[in-house]
């Protein structure tokens, strides 16, 4: 499967915007409806690049496979769920560490255009060898 570049930082930028909304109102719910939308994006298709898609109806000029940034919106998910228990816990921060670290991913992917989650994906890939024979099969 393959993914849209412009559709990828698309959804990093609107992340960034709704992890900074989580840091600044310490709310519970808007980091579990951003934690669905990681859960989404791992597993099938992100909502945001699904509202892009409706937005920009323009074929990609190139396109990257979908693998890294599902990966990738794994890690902002593992991220999500930690920030949630410590919310849940009343360890604010632990919850707003959590939440600054995915910001700090989903910022670099929407103004940098780098995946941090993407290169780890790809590192793993070259560091267990056998990683690389469980994808391809």
């Amino acid at each position: 499967m393959r993914a849209d570049p412009r559709a990828l930082r698309f959804g990093a930028a609107i992340t960034t915007l709704v992890l900074i909304s989580v840091l600044v109102t310490e709310s519970f719910w808007l980091l579990a409806a951003q934690a669905v939308v990681f859960a989404l994006g791992a597993h099938r298709r992100s909502p945001y690049a699904m509202l892009f898609k409706v937005l920009v109806r323009s074929d990609p000029t190139e396109t990257e496979d979908a693998r890294p940034p599902r990966f990738a919106q794994g890690v902002g998910l593992a991220f999500a769920v930690v920030g949630l228990v410590g919310f849940a816990a009343g360890i604010t921060p632990l919850a707003l560490a959590a939440t600054a670290a995915a910001l700090l991913a989903a910022f670099l992917n929407a103004a940098f255009g780098f995946c941090l989650g993407c290169e780890t994906y790809l590192l793993i890939r070259r560091l267990l060898p056998a990683a690389n024979m469980e994808v391809s099969k």
